[in-house]
């Protein structure tokens, strides 16, 4: 990275961290992008130079992980099926506490978190990501499935099983568990969660 993307790199960082400190001191609806720029001491048309919209301030941590499980697939070693592949992955990121496990008790994270999904605007955005991802998975799949709506509805269950896991240990966390406690039991829940995907549904 030259001295000139290294700076911009610097004032992406600067102006995010500021903006998130306000969002989640006063409320994401009650700072104003102007706001922002004031504290960062930038104009407007600096701010939207590096951030399109108010919730790119926010939502740049996740958009890092947008089009992962895709990769994870492409990359997964030879000989090695995609649920595996995303299985073990997956379980990398608890042993790391990667908040998009739900495994992080960080506090700044907790709250992070809570921003993000107590707000409107933010978790329909979130949603979008979530809707792109489950279609580069599905056409990462469809070359392991018998047909594109086979590989559709596998990226539909496996991204679902995700989700369900991190949301019930974040949940888990807000009510007061530790990171450390819980990653025991976080990890045998995704391995159960994951032989579930390689098996079917089983109810009676």
């Amino acid at each position: 990275m030259g001295l000139r993307e290294l700076k911009k790199q610097r004032t992406f960082d600067a102006v995010s961290e500021i903006a998130i400190a306000m969002f989640l001191e006063q409320g994401f609806d009650r700072v104003s992008v102007n706001d922002v720029a004031a504290a960062a001491e930038i104009s407007k048309p600096t701010l939207f130079r590096y951030f399109p919209s108010k919730e790119d301030l926010v939502l740049h941590r996740i958009a890092d992980h947008s089009g992962e499980p895709a990769r994870v697939v492409a990359a997964r070693a030879a000989g090695e099926s995609p649920v595996d592949a995303l299985h073990k992955h997956f379980r990398a990121r608890l042993d790391a506490r990667d908040p998009v496990t739900g495994l992080n008790d960080v506090p700044e994270v907790l709250a992070f978190h809570d921003l993000v999904f107590s707000t409107p605007s933010l978790a329909t955005r979130v949603h979008d990501y979530q809707v792109r991802d489950e279609e580069s998975l599905a056409e990462a799949l469809t070359p392991a499935s018998a047909d594109p709506l086979t590989a559709r509805l596998a990226a539909a269950q496996i991204l679902a099983v995700q989700r369900v896991l991190a949301r019930e240990n974040w949940r888990r966390l807000t009510a007061g568990e530790s990171a450390r406690a819980l990653h025991p039991i976080a990890a045998e829940a995704a391995d159960r969660a994951f032989a579930q995907l390689r098996e079917g549904l089983s109810l009676h």
